[in-house]
């Protein structure tokens, strides 16, 4: 199967504008879009209320990072089954899945009245985020032509930041009024209203059903072994996980740090925080646009890097306006990562129907990077303290950069 058979022609200038977009896609990316930031809604509710939860479970912070790091370990364990799962059983049953097991974990931690069954539900809600990284990205490939996923993927690159801001804005001020288990609650209130949307309007696109029920010949059989021998999307995942292990140590701790060192309210360190989020909301988009328009994913994925890497000399020196500063330009920096990342899996891969496996690799870099960076930062602020700590995130982006300059795509 062809890529060019995502999308239908056009029958009047599709020299100049190409392969149409569906219009049931539009339809796919919203839902796709709820349904991911159901995850990252559930995964950044700890941050928040991290100090709330120390208290509450009488743990140290190096511990309450792997609130957020185990959240990570189920996804990554699940990354490339995911992306088998998918293959199996399809988006709409690979989401449903996803979106109940979210569900389950956030009642589990809901009721935990130990830290071990609260690290115990981060795991359960783990596996939602594993599989949803790759279900919602998938389904946006199998539905817009190649040469028009730049914008979509940029709009499903928001959903980590989305998920996150709801939760940095809504978390304190629910705790302070309702106590840090409605957090909970609304995480899983969230995730069930997605299931019902997955359920309702989630199904594959029709080109991929159309030779099955027309009796047609049967697709090409997935050569698991040749589609995860492509060195390229090894590389893009490497980049992927060394970014996400520096974005979400300093993502994960930055609320503590501004609250306990910098005498910041709960709830305003929250807000600082997620103005990186804020922003990320115009920048992946935009990068996403961008990256169509010069047709190059390599070049808005690697020099964003060198950037980033340049800010982490900054977040636990700078002082006064400067905070905030350095978040907002943190989020113009970020955004464009994600939005390349996403979508040059499904070009390095070549076929549709082996997006999600290429974005299961992507995602395995992605979560083991989102456990490593939390557990990894929580122990160098403890022995080494929070500067320097910052500082050993530039030698992750810079291995980061030496990946992604490796990764072969246009």
């Amino acid at each position: 199967m062809s890529q060019q058979q995502v999308a239908q022609p056009e029958p009047k200038g599709s020299q100049q504008t190409g392969p149409a977009v569906p219009s049931y896609a539009w339809t796919i990316l919203v839902v796709a879009y709820i349904a991911g930031v159901a995850a990252p809604l559930n995964q950044f509710k700890v941050s928040p209320v991290m100090t709330v939860l120390m208290e509450t479970f009488n743990i140290s912070i190096g511990t309450a990072g792997w609130l957020m790091s185990v959240f990570a370990v189920t996804g990554f364990l699940l990354a490339i089954p995911a992306g088998l799962i998918l293959q199996k059983i399809g988006l709409k049953a690979t989401g449903l899945i996803a979106m109940g097991v979210l569900v389950v974990g956030s009642v589990l931690g809901a009721i935990s009245t130990s830290s071990g069954l609260m690290m115990f539900s981060r795991v359960i809600e783990g596996v939602g985020m594993g599989l949803i990284a790759v279900v919602a990205p998938a389904a946006i490939a199998m539905w817009f032509p190649p040469e028009k996923q730049g914008t979509p993927m940029g709009i499903w690159a928001t959903w980590v930041p989305v998920g996150s801001i709801i939760m940095f804005f809504l978390a304190p001020a629910m705790t302070s009024g309702l106590g840090w288990q409605s957090v909970w609650w609304f995480g899983a209130a969230f995730a069930l209203l997605a299931f019902v949307l997955v359920w309702l309007f989630m199904r594959m696109p029709p080109h991929m059903t159309a030779s099955k029920d027309a009796g047609g010949p049967p697709e090409e059989p997935l050569d698991l072994k040749k589609a995860l021998s492509n060195r390229s999307i090894w590389m893009l995942a490497a980049m992927f996980g060394f970014f996400n292990m520096a974005t979400m140590a300093f993502s994960t701790f930055l609320p503590t740090f501004l609250a306990q060192v910098r005498g910041y309210s709960m709830s305003s360190a929250s807000i600082v925080t997620s103005f990186t989020m804020i922003v990320v909301l115009f920048s992946a988009p935009i990068g996403g646009w961008l990256s169509d328009k010069i047709g190059s994913r390599k070049v808005m994925i690697t020099w964003p890097l060198v950037f980033t890497g340049f800010m982490m000399l900054f977040p636990f020196t700078v002082t006064g306006a400067m905070i905030p500063t350095w978040t907002i330009l943190m989020g113009v920096l970020a955004g464009v990562i994600p939005t390349a990342t996403f979508a040059a899996a499904p070009e390095i891969m070549k076929k549709p129907q082996l997006a999600g496996i290429g974005l299961g690799a992507v995602g395995t870099g992605q979560n083991l990077g989102m456990f490593l960076g939390p557990a990894i930062f929580g122990a160098l602020v403890e022995s080494s303290g929070w500067a320097v700590a910052g500082y050993w995130m530039i030698p992750v982006l810079a291995l980061g950069f030496i990946a992604g300059w490796l990764v072969k795509v246009r």
